[in-house]
């Protein structure tokens, strides 16, 4: 699935294009014949995408392997089967032709309402698609769906990362994002197991785990985490706590060496800016000197490169 070296990322805009034909457009004259009854087809140029679609048994469709949502609330999933009960299936799930059945491409909370929901059958498209594209757009229908957590989304970039041996900037492009809020969503991943689950659950939230990051270790990570879940503390409260340990680190280390304050001051507001661990080490006469600014993994310093608006760690 790797690309080759110099061939330019492809652009996903026309992806749902390519899976379902050709998109018509209905004029006004057209739709109100439609609400009066009139057949469809007469109007539909999309002979192919109306072929595609059939009412399948759902016990020859099988999910997909690469879906990436991983919590599936009760209660939301009772509401749509409630709801399809009622009013059936109202958009088709995308499915692709796969040993002698179907494969989920894209719909799975529709497939697990209409199970739940008792039914026998589902309408669905048929698109013939590769194992590649398969992968890459179950990724992409789920990376940008609103309804996914925080860590469900950050293994989705990452997968799709390691998937197709992208940079952050190539992954950014081809999904139409920033490449900071990859980069930030990709930091998650550095959170001990416990308060990634908290997030999962929604126990905290991103905000929260954005501020718990700017703490140096794993312990204090947990502690203030588990502070914050007991107390129920705002994500300013969290961040207001962080500054406090950084202004404190930074004045304990300034002590022993005598740094003059304005130094120790300079060194609190990089901290703070770039969420990691900053010193300035001067020489005597205080006029040459360098800074030290500290990273935990290839994706934090691709995130305090971006800050500092500097090229990513693939091109340094």
């Amino acid at each position: 699935m790797a690309m080759g070296k110099g061939e330019k990322p492809r652009h996903l805009g026309r992806g749902l294009e390519s899976l379902l034909g050709p998109i018509s457009i209905v004029s006004e004259e057209e739709a109100e014949a439609l609400a009066h009854g009139v057949n469809y087809s007469k109007y539909h140029s999309d002979k192919e995408l109306h072929a595609s679609l059939a009412e399948l048994e759902l016990s020859t469709i099988t999910p997909n392997p690469y879906q990436a949502r991983t919590v599936w609330h009760e209660k939301d999933l009772v509401e749509l089967a409630d709801s399809i009960r009622a009013n059936g299936v109202i958009q088709p799930i995308l499915v692709r032709p796969f040993q002698g059945g179907y494969q989920l491409i894209a719909g799975e909370r529709r497939y697990r309402a209409a199970q739940m929901a008792g039914l026998s059958t589902i309408p669905a498209l048929v698109r013939s698609v590769t194992d590649e594209e398969l992968f890459e757009w179950s990724l992409v229908e789920n990376i940008h769906r609103r309804d996914l957590n925080a860590i469900e989304r950050a293994k989705a970039y990452q997968r799709y990362l390691n998937a197709f041996s992208l940079t952050q900037s190539e992954a950014a492009e081809r999904l139409g994002e920033d490449r900071s809020v990859i980069a930030n969503y990709l930091r998650l991943l550095d959170l001990p197991d416990e308060i990634r689950q908290m997030l999962g659950e929604g126990s905290l939230s991103m905000g929260h785990a954005r501020a718990i990051l700017g703490l140096p270790t794993d312990e204090l990570r947990r502690k203030l985490a588990n502070r914050a879940l007991a107390g129920r503390l705002s994500v300013r409260e969290v961040e207001r706590l962080v500054r406090k340990y950084q202004a404190q680190e930074g004045a304990t280390s300034a002590t022993p060496g005598g740094k003059p304050a304005h130094i120790a001051d300079l060194e609190d507001r990089l901290r703070r800016q770039l969420g990691t661990r900053v010193a300035i080490q001067t020489r005597k006469n205080g006029q040459r000197g360098k800074i030290v600014i500290e990273f935990d993994s290839l994706d934090d310093f691709d995130r305090i490169t971006d800050s500092l608006g500097l090229a990513c760690a693939e091109d340094v």
